[in-house]
C-alpha cells in the first residue's frame, strides 16, 4: 500500500517537518520515560542510540 503523497503542492518545508519530529519526540520522552519503562536490553540500546543521534542533529540545527 503506497500512501506517499504524490502532488507537490502539498509537501512540507524542512522546517516543519522538523518541528513535527520534535514533538513526536518529546511525546516518546515523556511517555517511555527510563524510571517508568521496562525495555529489553536490545530496545533500550536502540533508544540510547536514537538519543545519541537526537543530539548529534540537534547541533546541525
Amino acid at each position: 500500500m503506497n500512501s506517499r503523497i504524490t502532488d507537490d503542492s502539498e509537501q512540507m518545508d524542512h522546517r516543519t517537518t522538523r518541528s513535527i519530529c520534535d514533538a513526536i519526540g518529546e511525546r516518546l520522552q515523556q511517555d517511555l520515560r527510563p524510571e517508568t519503562s521496562r525495555l529489553s536490553p536490545h530496545l533500550q540500546g536502540l533508544m540510547d542510540e536514537l538519543r545519541r543521534r537526537d543530539g548529534e542533529d540537534r547541533c546541525w540545527d
